[in-house]
């Protein structure tokens, strides 16, 4: 039995990558948050990358190990980041597979059940109003977090205690955040599964305490601190942040995860379906809506530290659980037949490749299944930006991450003035970060204007020394590819 369930594990993980790309609109090297988790590793591997931006890359770097572990894998296998990062993007899916796939092979009769549950968690959807998918187009450390925290869950739910330690411990090498509200999952679950070590969890989260306490303190002191309205306004257009200014409609889904996981529950309680370790999963995840409610409280008067955990990331693993449970209600219930299950399957598997067809070729037909570096026109620009001395300084338009696909900084590997959207993200961790990033929007203001006596005053003032764009300007043009335009600022 144990052979069968590994080799459904390894058979489920291809098919499973595939259908889980798909549906995130293909894997893109550098997109999104990678503009900072990027540069940070690249730092780590190089520390002569980004001295001017080094600041702000630390304002969040110093925050998480993130950096250090994926420099060490670097430099253990290839130090080519776009090979590199795809590794880990194909690492994430193979470990949410292997957890999901230990996760229903104990809670499932049937093997068709777990195939039914692989294929809906392949179905990216966000966590309503958390900044948080369920899946990315690209290396998020938080997934990967996120995927061993499911095999911490799989783990701890057949009694593995060293299982669950292993995958607590990686993920805290990659995302303390997600990591903590795993270790809050799993430290009650504990509680409640094992009386014999209640003493001992007693005295370890007294110890914990102590700890909370001393690094509010001590290393967390600038965090302990309330946020003015200067900090809040200068990250305002992040909701995600704010849950207390969530709509009436996000509250009902969010909070809806908790009555599907108590419903299903004791819908499996009733007919004598719980496995020994279950009601300890369930009793843990569900203590983070505790949790939650704790830090919103803390929102109310706008503590820095408590916006900066941003609790409302904890409905991804209520969103996970109940995705585990309803796949359960859907295609066994509590009179499982190997039909019923083998339907239920069939038809998510169709919908999750129906779906992920529809998003590749209708919504994005010309982007590839994998893109593994940076392509086109911004492809040649950013390459050619790695040829000029690693202290050389960019501006551009802040919103060209979005624009092209990547940031400077990831693809160019180079300093930029203001990228608009992750600087404006990192702000929340410092305000002198938030401050800069508000005051060089400004005083680059519209940049599809910018005059080139303006381009050579913010070079003169900050520093400059290129600028990319694609307007045609009198300026000494260093390098250009299709639209795209490089000039010299001194």
């Amino acid at each position: 039995m144990r052979g069968d369930r590994r080799l459904l594990a390894l058979l489920s993980i291809l098919p499973f990558c595939l259908l889980a790309t798909a549906n995130s609109a293909g894997y893109r090297y550098g997109a999104s948050d990678l503009a900072f988790y990027g540069p940070a590793a690249m730092r780590a591997v190089d520390p002569q990358l980004f001295p001017r931006d080094t600041p702000l890359i630390d304002a969040q770097a110093r925050l998480t190990l993130m950096d250090e572990t994926v420099g060490v894998i670097a430099r253990l296998t290839t130090g080519d980041f776009p090979t590199l990062f795809l590794g880990l993007y194909l690492l994430t899916l193979a470990m949410l597979a292997i957890g999901a796939t230990a996760l229903g092979t104990q809670l499932y009769r049937h093997s068709w059940t777990t195939a039914a549950l692989l294929a809906a968690l392949s179905l990216r959807h966000a966590v309503t109003d958390s900044g948080t998918n369920t899946l990315e187009a690209y290396f998020h450390p938080r997934q990967l977090a996120f995927a061993f925290g499911a095999v911490a869950v799989a783990a701890f739910l057949r009694g593995h205690t060293g299982g669950v330690a292993l995958g607590l411990l990686s993920a805290a090498t990659l995302h303390p955040t997600t990591t903590l509200w795993f270790v809050v999952w799993m430290g009650v679950a504990m509680f409640v599964s094992e009386p014999r070590w209640r003493r001992s969890l007693g005295a370890a989260g007294a110890a914990a305490l102590v700890v909370v306490v001393w690094a509010a303190a001590g290393p967390l002191r600038e965090r302990v601190v309330i946020m003015d309205p200067e900090w809040l306004a200068a990250i305002a257009d992040k909701d995600y942040l704010f849950p207390l200014a969530w709509p009436s409609g996000t509250w009902a889904i969010n909070l809806g995860y908790a009555l599907v996981i108590v419903a299903v529950y004791r819908w499996r309680a009733a007919h004598g379906l719980l496995l020994r370790r279950e009601t300890g999963v369930v009793v843990g995840c569900l203590a983070l809506v505790a949790v939650f409610a704790c830090m919103v409280a803390l929102h109310g008067i706008r503590l820095a530290l408590a916006i900066q955990l941003q609790p409302a990331r904890v409905f991804w693993m209520l969103d996970y659980l109940a995705i585990v449970y309803l796949v359960w209600a859907i295609a066994e219930g509590p009179y499982p037949g190997v039909s019923r299950a083998r339907v239920a399957a069939l038809a998510l598997i169709a919908i999750a490749a129906a779906r992920g067809l529809y998003v590749m070729e209708v919504e994005f037909p010309d982007r590839p299944l994998f893109q593994v570096g940076v392509p086109g026109d911004w492809g040649r620009v950013t390459a050619w930006a790695q040829s000029t001395p690693k202290d050389s300084a960019w501006l551009a338009d802040p919103a060209h991450a979005s624009l092209y696909g990547t940031s400077v900084r990831m693809a160019a590997r180079r300093d930029v003035f203001v990228e608009a959207a992750k600087d404006a993200a990192i702000g929340m961790y410092d305000r002198r970060i938030a401050m800069q990033t508000r005051d060089r929007l400004q005083a680059v203001g519209d940049f599809h204007a910018l005059a080139p006596a303006r381009a050579r005053q913010l070079g003169a003032d900050h520093g400059l020394d290129y600028l990319v764009t694609e307007s045609d300007l009198t300026l000494p043009l260093a390098f250009q590819s299709g639209p795209i335009r490089v000039y010299r600022l001194r």
